[in-house]
């Protein structure tokens, strides 16, 4: 413990022309009794240096990871406008020329959405089952009790597996669930928790939905995160007799 009459500045350390850490050392009018001290027992771990900027778009690309297309730096390719529906093209001519209203054009969300369903059909594809699945991962992962509780009911009627919906309830491993069900779950639990996707998971979910699918599932997240946010926000609670079926998740989870 520092003595009272410590005091310290953070000195920001720089490397290859970043900031990348900081060092606690004394402010330049303490005692030198208390700058020996800030020396020796004040360092604070520093990170590991950034790497370089790339310089070209071509050492750009070349680190990416493999799955990763370099035309929508992304892992989908680039819609091309003779696989979009004709009902769609408006949508996509949106995206692209000079005249575009898009921020990103199709390397941003609305191209992504161009190989999903237009918005009115969002998950007719996937069905009730899997799109009640969905909005319990988001329940589970954003812990809201009261759409869980309210779609715990709908999702048995949908057919889920009442030992599915405890792998999601309890966080558990996801183990003897339809394949499906489980590459939802864990890419669920990833996009919502870790705040990334692994190429692994990713490309489970591709290869159990496929690319339509995936990215309607994708959607449908977002949509009952949304859901989940207005109810967190305004403290939404069940009626009187309603018993919460979602435990409260456990902290460090």
């Amino acid at each position: 413990m520092k003595s009272a009459g410590m005091v310290a500045a953070f000195v920001a350390v720089g490397v290859a022309g970043g900031i990348v850490g900081y060092l606690i050392a004394p402010r330049s009018d303490a005692p030198a009794s208390e700058v020996s001290a800030g020396a020796t027992n004040e360092v604070a771990q520093i990170p590991a240096a950034t790497p370089a900027t790339p310089a070209t778009e071509a050492e750009y690309n070349s680190g990416m990871l493999a799955d990763i297309h370099a035309d929508s730096r992304s892992r989908i390719p680039l819609i091309k406008r003779e696989d979009v529906p004709a009902d769609r093209l408006p949508e996509y001519d949106r995206h692209v020329g000079p005249n575009m209203d898009s921020l990103a054009g199709l390397q941003g969300p609305g191209g992504l959405r161009l190989h999903g369903s237009r918005d009115a059909d969002v998950g007719n594809d996937l069905g009730g089952r899997l799109k009640e699945l969905i909005r319990l991962v988001v329940s589970r992962e954003m812990n809201q009790a009261f759409e869980w509780t309210v779609h715990e009911p709908v999702g048995l009627r949908e057919g889920l597996d009442p030992a599915t919906i405890d792998i999601i309830r309890h966080d558990k491993a996801i183990v003897g669930v339809p394949e499906k069900e489980a590459a939802l779950i864990q890419l669920g639990r990833e996009v919502l928790r870790d705040h990334k996707v692994s190429s692994v998971t990713y490309a489970r979910a591709l290869a159990a939905l496929g690319e339509h699918d995936l990215i309607d599932a994708c959607v449908l997240m977002g949509d009952y995160a949304e859901t989940a946010i207005l109810l967190t926000v305004n403290d939404v609670r069940l009626p009187f007799a309603v018993p919460s079926l979602l435990p409260p998740r456990p902290e460090g989870w």
